[in-house]
């Protein structure tokens, strides 16, 4: 007997199912609806807090308390949003809010590419050590810099002014910085070059070449930026003491004793959910944008 029968015998031969085309596809449709599901399921779990807040919004005292909890209110109170409008100073706590947050967009729009575009165009001595030092300040929480700060702008005439808030931000931000950065050296380096010999000044590239091609990666500087002055409390806090110039974070806090203990947490949810409205519209308006610059920011080092 040959050598081929004998492993023939030895070992046979198995037929390989190759599953059909409806089973592929049987495959293929479970696997999107697990993956569906737990993404539905996380998604449900990060928005509870949410849809608490705008329920407790809409509800009586009582039913804040209730046990079980209700979810959907019966009645439903639309009057505490009235009563937080009408009783306390809310529209001037809005304007207030946005006199420092737009100016302080700007200003970390306008530094930030300012600073990144010298970091990742031009070529000067020390230029890379000077970044890791930029970015060695992102180590520095606030809370350390807190008292230094607030002693200088007291000298400075700042406090009580939205000075302390907005003047800052037109010296960089070091993660803004980092964002720009690892945007522009994604951007072909041969258009720089090509303007330069057609007699372009650096301002002139940045202005002409780099930032209109730099839209989505801004976009995303403004919004965060934007965010984070609207949701602060701790720098206000610090260097505001008058009513009258406070924003949405402190006119919250100060509600809390403007109202009867027993009904301020339907208030203090109908507040809520106006001061965190303008950021969930606008976040939805420019989310496409958003996305973009977040996915094509820091893709070369």
């Amino acid at each position: 007997m040959s050598q081929e029968a004998t492993s023939t015998s030895l070992y046979p031969r198995r037929e390989i199912q190759v599953p059909s085309r409806w089973q592929l596809v049987l495959v293929h449709w479970a696997g999107r609806v697990a993956l569906y599901t737990v993404v539905s399921v996380l998604s449900l779990v990060f928005a509870l807090p949410l849809l608490w807040m705008i329920s407790t919004s809409l509800k009586t005292d009582p039913q804040v308390y209730h046990v079980p909890p209700i979810w959907i209110p019966n009645p439903i109170r639309f009057a505490n949003y009235l009563e937080v409008l009408t009783r306390r100073p809310f529209g001037l706590w809005f304007l207030n809010t946005l006199r420092y947050c737009l100016p302080s967009t700007f200003g970390a729009i306008a530094s930030a590419t300012l600073v990144a575009y010298s970091f990742s165009r031009i070529r000067w001595p020390g230029r890379d050590f000077l970044f890791y030092v930029c970015l060695s300040t992102m180590m520095i929480p606030f809370q350390v810099r807190m008292i230094p700060l607030y002693i200088i702008f007291r000298h400075l005439g700042w406090i009580n002014s939205y000075k302390a808030l907005v003047i800052p931000t037109f010296f960089g931000e070091a993660y803004f910085i980092f964002m720009l950065r690892q945007f522009f050296m994604t951007i072909p380096g041969e258009l720089s070059d090509a303007a330069r010999v057609d007699g372009c000044s650096e301002l002139g590239i940045l202005l002409r070449i780099i930032m209109p091609l730099a839209k989505p990666a801004l976009a995303v500087v403004g919004l965060f930026q934007f965010m984070g002055a609207w949701n602060d409390y701790l720098g206000p806090l610090i260097y505001l003491n008058r009513e009258s110039l406070f924003p949405l974070a402190l006119g919250l806090q100060s509600m809390r004793s403007s109202f009867q203990e027993a009904l301020v947490w339907p208030y203090l949810m109908a507040a809520s959910t106006m001061i965190i409205a303008p950021i969930i519209i606008t976040f939805f308006l420019t989310q496409r944008t958003f996305v973009e610059g977040i996915t094509v920011t820091g893709l070369k080092g």
